[in-house]
């Protein structure tokens, strides 16, 4: 007689993709009134797994009433609450954690983001330190960490210390030194990045994600054979994958070579239909072979909708309600300079929360923008191109942040690579963005955030306002122009999903 399934099958399930069995091992665990506490674990991150976090959030607090001395009970609850942005919670169950014993590095990580996300900056830094200390090569707390002193110091040399202090000790560690190179072409150093890859690839020359940034680093760099020969090598060391696919069809843009481009790009789109940025790919290609496709997908006329918010019930004015907004958003904001890895450059961004917790005026704002997106999918209606296949009517806002740019500051060219709606909002402006010559600070539509043979220009542009509310496909590539000013230019953004 075969033995009854336990919680660690239920783990092997999910390492297998298999979402639907391992929650047919985990139920049965947990349907009596306690179920162990690894019963418990296992069926809470089988239901995180299905995205069910409200669902986990139950079992994860059936854990720690019946196992209140379970230190990894109390992580998963600090964990889950972090995930649902219950950020002052999420807190209090790490430090219970901690308190109770637990030593692991994970914890403080967890605690570090809940501390953080509450601007508690001093001690969210001195979390991610801890954790990094704990365990020295622990990846994902050097990188959060190296991005937070950044983002509160604008200093590369200080963002670096502990990631440099641990690569001196383990000189062979390819993950961080693939972080290492992020971090320096975030803060502005693509020529130390490349050596830092190069130094990496010395004695590991097929690493697949060194080879994918080596690759795309050198065609930021303008080196287009050095791009086409590194993404060839990363396809050679993991063909047919997602990787290999969108770092080949970057390298052929940047060469000129239209159709292979497309081709790697089509590969990629079919692998993964719903990735905006394999689909600005495919479209990049297409506006190179003047394909009649490129303009079904960027129809500028038919995608971008520019709006006005309506003005929040309790304000007189849409005026009033934006001074209002600015006011809350500026509190709000915290850091001098911007994150690694996003299209910001020399500004701060502040995450917004989706759980209702921003205080009144922000959430005012949300509201207002949420009946916006209602009229706009309306509008798109059905049809068969990669915006209106997807659109049911409804969608809800899949993250939400602002962004505070000082003179110079801009976003170079981007998409949002899991949205489906992408936004702008205009929220307080410098004068400068009243020049229709220059377009100083405007939104920018086209222009490719991959180098291409030829360089191709910035299509359609649009003038913020305040209150003014730009939405836009994902896969959209879109920028702004920089300004100068003594004003700052204060926005907001989401990205929306259908549901």
């Amino acid at each position: 007689m075969a033995a009854a399934p336990d919680y660690k099958q239920a783990y092997e399930a999910l390492a297998r993709g298999d979402l639907a069995g391992a929650l047919n091992i985990t139920t049965p665990l947990v349907s009596e009134a306690t179920g162990s506490a690894g019963d418990l674990a296992a069926h809470a991150a089988v239901l995180k797994a299905m995205g069910r976090l409200e669902e986990a959030l139950t079992f994860n607090r059936r854990s720690v009433e019946h196992f209140p001395t379970d230190g990894v009970a109390w992580h998963n609850l600090a964990a889950t609450l972090g995930d649902l942005e219950k950020h002052d919670q999420s807190e209090s169950a790490a430090v219970r954690a901690i308190k109770i014993g637990l030593g692991a590095p994970e914890t403080r990580l967890v605690l570090a983001r809940a501390l953080m996300a509450q601007g508690k900056l001093d001690d969210a830094q001195a979390a991610f330190a801890t954790a990094v200390k704990l365990r020295p090569t622990f990846a994902e707390a050097h990188r959060e960490l190296a991005q937070l002193i950044w983002m509160r110091t604008a200093d590369s040399r200080a963002a670096l210390q502990y990631l440099d202090a641990e690569l001196v000790r383990s000189p062979n560690n390819l993950t961080l030194a693939g972080l290492r190179a992020t971090v320096l072409e975030f803060t502005g150093d693509i020529d130390k990045a490349r050596e830092t890859l190069a130094w990496a690839m010395t004695n590991n020359p097929d690493d697949v994600e060194l080879l994918r940034a080596a690759a795309h680093l050198a065609g930021q760099a303008g080196d287009v054979a050095g791009a086409v020969e590194l993404a060839q090598r990363c396809a050679k060391a993991a063909p047919n994958t997602l990787a290999s696919e969108l770092v080949l069809a970057q390298a052929w843009l940047a060469a000129g070579e239209g159709a292979r481009a497309a081709d790697m790009a089509q590969r990629a789109v079919f692998r993964a239909p719903q990735n905006q940025f394999a689909l600005a790919l495919l479209a990049t290609a297409w506006r190179l072979l003047d394909d009649p496709r490129y303009r079904r997908i960027y129809d500028y006329d038919a995608f971008v909708g520019v709006y006005e918010i309506p003005t929040p019930a309790g304000w007189s004015s849409l005026p009033a309600f934006l001074a209002d907004l600015t006011q809350a958003l500026n509190g709000v904001h915290a850091y001098v300079t911007h994150p690694l890895s996003q299209s910001l450059r020399h500004g701060g961004q502040q995450t917004l929360r989706l759980d209702g917790g921003n205080g009144p005026v922000i959430e005012a704002y949300l509201a207002s923008a949420r009946a916006v997106v209602a009229e706009h999918a309306a509008k798109l209606g059905a049809g068969t191109d990669p915006m209106r296949s997807r659109n049911t009517g409804a969608a809800r806002f899949a993250g939400a942040w602002s962004v505070r740019l000082p003179s110079q500051g801009y976003h170079s060219d981007h998409v949002h690579p899991m949205g489906w709606l992408s936004s702008a909002s205009y929220v307080a402006l410098p004068d400068e963005v009243r020049d229709t010559e220059t377009r100083a600070g405007w939104i920018k539509f086209g222009q490719p955030g991959v180098p291409t043979g030829p360089a191709l220009e910035a299509e359609h542009f649009v003038q913020p306002a305040p209150g003014r509310l730009v939405l836009f496909p994902s896969y959209m590539w879109h920028g702004t122009v920089p300004f100068s000013s003594t004003q700052a230019r204060l926005t907001v953004a989401f990205d929306a999903v259908p549901v």
